[in-house]
């Protein structure tokens, strides 16, 4: 059976990684009892990656730009009680 793997969208530089592959482990382990290698659990990690991240990132960039609207909104403001007769 042949599978075919896309490359995530988001990528995790090599510290970042190895981090999130320790904390899978850890997790697997301490919540299921599951002890993984790290070959599973960077598997288990890309496939977040691919299938979640990006909804995780469009939410992110959404609430920036509601904030950030919010911001100017507040700044407009601002500038008009200054403004001089």
């Amino acid at each position: 059976m042949s599978r075919v793997k896309k490359a995530p969208s988001l990528q995790l530089d090599a510290a970042q990684t190895q981090g999130a592959v320790l904390a899978i482990k850890r997790f697997m382990a301490d919540r299921f009892e599951l002890e993984l290698g790290s070959f599973e659990a960077e598997e288990v990690l890309d496939f977040f990656a691919r299938e979640f991240a990006p909804h995780f990132y469009n939410k992110a960039i959404f609430d920036v730009q509601a904030h950030l609207k919010d911001r100017f909104e507040s700044i407009e403001s601002d500038l008009w009680a200054l403004e001089k007769d």
